[in-house]
């Protein structure tokens, strides 16, 4: 039989935010230029693939705050998340299970999960 995990509130809000943060920062990444500073484009086809990149005008201060601040956030969902005390009652055998789980809680909707 399935085990059903019942993931205190934090724990759920907790992971929902790092998903929400993490899909943020993954939109706002793809809209920005692909260099961080200003860098001339480029094209390489001497390599087993070709790779060509247009002139990076560089990311604005503001942007590169922002990234920074989302990469903070990042980091500090995941220590919260991966240190919360709901861990040490799950048995070492099931943590992983559980992890998963509760990665996936979102999209049953009410925290409980098998």
């Amino acid at each position: 039989m399935a085990t059903t995990y019942d993931f205190p509130s934090d724990l759920l809000a907790g992971q929902e935010e790092l998903h929400q943060v993490r899909a943020e920062l993954s939109a706002l990444l793809k809209r920005l230029p692909w260099s961080v500073e200003p860098l001339d484009g480029f094209s390489d086809t001497g390599g087993w693939r070709k790779v060509e990149r247009p002139a990076s005008p560089g990311w604005t201060p503001d942007e590169q705050a922002e990234v920074e601040k989302l990469r903070r956030r990042e980091h500090e969902l995941a220590v919260f998340v991966t240190t919360h005390r709901f861990w040490s009652e799950v048995t070492t055998g099931d943590r992983v299970k559980a992890r998963m789980s509760l990665k996936h809680a979102h999209e049953d909707g009410d925290g409980r999960t098998e």
